[in-house]
């Protein structure tokens, strides 16, 4: 940027105005381009518009000129922030208007997701899949709280924080209300917490063992047998349908048998799903009552 090619002066020798003839001895004068003018005429016929108010830029006004454009010094001024760009470095945009160096960073940095402000260098900031956000701008959609350079879910447009995902998405526990954030197992199409589908004698873990339901309540092999499994008339012990050997049990009054030990007192033969008689407390064949 630099002043206007011509000179201004009070002229102390015989010449005339170039254009109107008037004699310039004594008064101010205007040389361009090797002609004498006076003040009037140089405004009228050799005046450069200013670029920016696209008024004549007189003889009394300070011109700067960059690339064949003109400005008085007063219109030489940032297109965005208004500030004098005189003795400043400054960008010529689009529409010969000019740009103060940081207002030319702002318009051509990224803009954030959040604010649509835009980023300059030294904002701390996220970036996700080609979309960038100030750090402070990047928040949950549910809670609004910033997530910053946190752990994040996103869910289409929206990007959801730990806690507010979990709440809003994630399984919920059959038990204990809550949700499940990682790991849980499946039982009758209802999600558990692991350490919540437990024994409901020991407490122990359940999750990959053997065990049984009794009405809405889970057992471990061995408490089931223990606490809740009915007991053998004939051997004593726990009647554990499903669990290895003796899957079929027979009842009979208020008494329970495994299959295999729901026999004839006196010969021992089977008696499951056979005709059987009950004599003095105890079972036998059709046949083995007469032979007493």
């Amino acid at each position: 940027v630099g002043p206007g090619s011509y000179t201004v002066g009070t002229m102390s020798e015989r010449f005339d105005c170039h254009y109107c003839r008037d004699p310039l001895q004594g008064k101010k004068y205007v040389q361009k381009e090797g002609r004498h003018c006076c003040v009037k005429c140089f405004d009228k016929f050799c005046a450069n518009t200013c670029i920016e108010c696209k008024k004549p830029i007189g003889a009394d006004s300070k011109e700067l000129h960059f690339k064949n454009r003109y400005w008085h010094d007063s219109c030489f001024r940032c297109f965005k922030c208004y500030t004098s760009l005189v003795n400043e470095p400054f960008m010529l945009r689009e529409n010969n208007k000019v740009w103060c160096s940081n207002c030319t960073a702002a318009e051509d940095a990224p803009r954030c997701k959040g604010c649509f402000k835009p980023i300059i260098a030294g904002d701390q900031n996220v970036e996700y899949k080609k979309m960038v956000w100030h750090k402070d701008c990047f928040t949950c959609s549910q809670c609004k709280q910033v997530i910053g350079s946190g752990s994040f879910f996103p869910k289409g447009d929206d990007f959801y924080c730990v806690s507010c995902h979990e709440h809003k998405f994630a399984k919920t526990c059959a038990k204990c209300k809550n949700p499940i954030t990682s790991g849980g197992l499946t039982y009758q199409e209802q999600p558990w917490h692991s350490e919540c589908f437990i024994c409901s004698n020991c407490k122990k873990q359940l999750g990959g063992k053997r065990f049984t339901a009794v009405e809405d309540q889970f057992y471990c092999v061995e408490c089931y047998k223990e606490c809740v499994a009915k007991k053998c008339a004939g051997c004593k012990n726990p009647i554990t349908a499903g669990f290895g050997r003796g899957t079929s049990v027979v009842n009979y009054e208020d008494e329970s048998w495994h299959d295999y030990c729901f026999k004839c007192t006196k010969c021992a033969r089977g008696l499951a799903n056979k005709r059987f008689v009950c004599h003095n407390g105890k079972i036998y064949c059709a046949e083995c009552p007469k032979r007493l």
